[in-house]
């Protein structure tokens, strides 16, 4: 037979189950969505120093950064002027075929170079070579007096072309080199 408990003695059951369902932790409320993140805009490209101030004595300028190379190729040799991995800034070759010198710079548009050294200045038409990148070359005679005031001249030589920064490079024996390889 089935037991049934007065009300009276379950009252004491029905606290302790409403004590402890007290006791038991309420789901915490869903945590708020982070704020949608701003999409990165990029900044913008600080612009370039400006150009320093040169003086009045090109001797004085700056070098233009770079080092020479010389290579031979079928064509004879070719002395590079510029910075590793990048395009050369200045080339003079020997194109022996040819029997002369090509000094180009890169840049475009039809113009001229201004090549000043420590004992001469001399201005040489130049025209654009229509490759890519875009250089801008002239021919000189190897018996030109103009390289050996190149190769001689007092640590620097500079080429000017309108409307591009000047070129401040070295006298190094490269450009000898290429000198010698088209007087042979």
């Amino acid at each position: 037979m089935r037991r049934v408990l007065p009300i009276r003695a379950l009252a004491p059951v029905a606290l302790a189950v409403a004590v402890l369902a007290g006791c038991v932790p309420q789901g915490s409320p869903p945590a708020p969505e982070p704020p949608a993140r701003p999409v990165p805009v990029p900044s913008p490209q600080p612009a370039p120093p400006p150009p320093p101030e040169l003086g009045a004595d090109w001797r004085d300028w700056p070098l233009t950064p770079g080092d020479w190379v010389y290579r031979q190729d079928a064509r004879g040799g070719i002395a590079l002027y510029g910075r590793p991995g990048a395009d050369a800034a200045l080339t003079l070759r020997c194109d022996r075929a040819d029997r002369a010198i090509y000094l180009s710079r890169a840049g475009s548009g039809a113009t001229a170079f201004t090549v000043r050294t420590s004992t001469q200045a001399k201005t040489l038409p130049a025209q654009p070579t229509g490759g890519s990148p875009a250089y801008l070359a002239t021919r000189i005679a190897p018996d030109d007096r103009l390289l050996d005031a190149m190769g001689f001249s007092r640590g620097r030589f500079i080429v000017e072309t309108a409307g591009m920064a000047p070129l401040v490079v070295p006298a190094w024996a490269e450009v000898l080199r290429i000198v010698e390889d088209c007087r042979d």
